[in-house]
């Protein structure tokens, strides 16, 4: 019996975050194989943000969510401004990156709205 290939989608995960959770659930009930990564858990190296951005559709300031965790960090837009911003904060502070993000081999995007993710599948 050979081994399933792994999935070509990549699901960087919250499971406290509805968003997040609409994205994986949409995904499972259209039978799209996935990863599921739980950044908070396992968050995302230098090398593996680089990898990320460089196939993100969105402007790559949009990785950083402006919410509690932002202002908690003592955080500005000066901090996120351009991608080295964008990286040492998102490297010092996961907790603030936008959820879900979908990466496939050759594109990345933010799965919000949801119908973005409806729209992959």
């Amino acid at each position: 019996m050979s081994e399933s290939p792994e999935p070509d989608l990549t699901v960087l995960h919250n499971p406290r975050c509805s968003t997040s959770r609409y994205a994986v659930e949409t995904l499972a009930e259209a039978g799209v194989a996935h990863t599921e990564i739980r950044y908070l858990d396992e968050p995302l190296d230098e090398v593996a943000l680089r990898e990320l951005i460089a196939k993100l559709e969105d402007p790559v300031t949009e990785l950083v969510r402006r919410d509690q965790g932002f202002e908690r960090a003592g955080l500005t837009e000066a901090d996120v401004a351009d991608t080295e911003g964008v990286i040492r904060t998102l490297l010092a502070h996961p907790e603030v990156m936008q959820r879900p993000v979908l990466i496939t081999s050759d594109r990345a995007f933010i799965g919000r709205p949801k119908s973005r993710v409806e729209d992959l599948v």
